[in-house]
């Protein structure tokens, strides 16, 4: 669940391997916990941090069974967790700036794992706030096109209370105010909508685009390999040309 929310990115990530998914699914179990945790409730209609996780697991295409298991797991006494969240910054290649979010039940390990990343495929791990002020923390809600009405779309996400809409060929890209995220969320759903993406995320302000085969080859490996790592729960970056890298 990296970068910014282009569509071929989305799309990519619901045709990934059964393999993929299954950490992906991982990962939002984790997010669910951590809501249940700090909500207090393993009930959605009480929670309204977990109704938003839950939002983005059916997002994600995570089916309804492996909900129910998940939020069964983490209900009652049995659900207890120790995962911390911590963000590390750093520097890819030519100048890509990258926010790596974990949950960890291990600081040490996590903190070792995402360094060695970042010194092996980019420039290396920065201190707090380093790239941070790059990006602008915004809740991004993608519904797919499907011969909708973009003014109807717009109308209606507008009235909901987002800050900003954006249309493509394939997609309406709506952007919110964090603690508005859920709210615009749900009117939307009640208004019939489904989306595509559906999550907080940090936005760049600014994309930086790669030419060289090599780096590109490099930015390729760190995001993958970072990906992979299991306490990582998402990685934001500002390569605007991913897209074009084949290998």
């Amino acid at each position: 669940m990296s970068g910014h929310s282009k569509w071929h990115n989305i799309a990519k990530r619901k045709g990934a391997n059964d393999a993929k998914k299954a950490k992906v699914f991982t990962k939002i179990g984790r997010e669910m916990a951590i809501a249940i945790k700090e909500g207090g409730s393993a009930n959605p209609e009480n929670n309204s941090r977990l109704r938003d996780v839950i939002a983005k697991a059916k997002a994600n295409n995570m089916p309804n069974d492996n909900i129910k298991r998940t939020l069964d797991k983490y209900s009652g006494a049995n659900g207890a967790v120790d995962y911390e969240a911590i963000n590390y910054e750093g520097y890819g290649v030519g100048g890509v700036a990258v926010i790596v979010e974990t949950l960890t039940e291990n600081r040490n390990r996590t903190a070792a794992d995402v360094r060695h990343l970042l010194d092996k495929f980019g420039t290396g791990m920065g201190a707090p706030n380093s790239v941070a002020w790059q990006f602008d923390k915004k809740g991004v809600l993608v519904i797919e096109r499907d011969g909708q009405d973009e003014d109807e779309v717009m109308m209606t996400a507008l009235d909901a209370g987002a800050d900003d809409f954006q249309a493509d060929d394939e997609t309406f890209e709506i952007y919110t105010n964090p603690d508005d995220f859920g709210a615009v969320r749900e009117a939307l759903e009640q208004a019939g909508f489904t989306f595509a993406q559906a999550e907080v995320e940090m936005v760049p302000q600014n994309y930086i685009s790669l030419t060289n085969e090599e780096d590109m080859a490099k930015m390729r490996k760190l995001l993958d390999n970072l990906e992979d790592n299991d306490d990582v729960q998402n990685v934001w970056h500002n390569w605007e040309n991913e897209d074009e890298y084949e290998g």
